[in-house]
């Protein structure tokens, strides 16, 4: 199993994925030219717009993308995909669209397979058992929260600690509370822009720059420093 999972596809003022290069790069390890992107996250950007954003990043790396959904046969375009990338938008959106088309389990079985996934934000969160603990609002409703599951843990993407001056409203640490008070068995990693999980088979660590957490409803907020090992994390989840 090989994931990297980034917060976002920006941080701060740099360019589109600019901030991951180096993670992108090690993640493909030079050894991927194809790649296949799903950009049903997407909403108010039209699908071919999307893949032609993501698809010029990617061709400075020297990789060639091309989008699932200009495919006749997407389960067979997943089935040969070298590797597979899901870009950010809603999560809601991109979920429906798994299940309607019936891919999820199509993904899943890559992903278990080796095939190099990249995600981010609705990409990473798509990873963990559910997308209970994404940001974005239900505009479309899937047949199920359930997910990819190849991570035993939430992700919450594009993760801010504290709260804007004049906000009123509940804190995002205030929303995970919620969260894990009727999920209690479960984990979340809060996931700051600029940061990103990634797993290697049983391997698990914290990348970028950025200090992370992880809530439970035991502990409660625990920080994580960049390059934490987190592979303890896996020990009763999905295993390749």
């Amino acid at each position: 199993m090989k994931l990297l999972l980034l917060s976002s596809s920006r941080a701060g003022n740099t360019g589109y994925l600019a901030h991951a290069n180096h993670l992108i790069k090690s993640h493909l390890n030079n050894e991927i030219e194809q790649l296949l992107f799903i950009p049903f996250a997407g909403v108010t950007v039209s699908y071919d717009q999307y893949a032609a954003n993501v698809g010029g990043y990617f061709s400075q790396l020297g990789c060639h993308l091309t989008s699932i959904h200009n495919y006749k046969d997407q389960r067979v375009a997943i089935e040969e995909a070298q590797a597979i990338v899901v870009g950010g938008g809603n999560t809601f959106c991109l979920l429906e669209s798994l299940y309607r088309l019936d891919l999820l389990m199509a993904i899943k079985q890559k992903i278990s397979d080796n095939t190099p996934y990249i995600g981010w934000s609705a990409g990473s969160n798509i990873c963990g058992p559910s997308i209970k603990t994404t940001n974005d609002m239900p505009i479309i409703q899937p047949p199920s929260f359930d997910a990819l599951g190849v991570l035993p843990f939430q992700i919450n993407p594009h993760y801010f600690d504290g709260s804007p001056p004049g906000h009123n409203g509940e804190t995002r640490e205030q929303r995970i509370a919620e969260f894990l008070v009727k999920n209690s068995s479960t984990k979340v990693i809060g996931l700051p822009e600029g940061s990103a999980l990634e797993r290697t088979q049983q391997q698990l660590t914290l990348v970028g720059e950025n200090t992370a957490f992880l809530f439970s409803h035991k502990m409660g907020r625990q920080k994580i420093q960049p390059n934490t090992d987190l592979s303890y994390l896996l020990q009763n989840g999905y295993k390749k």
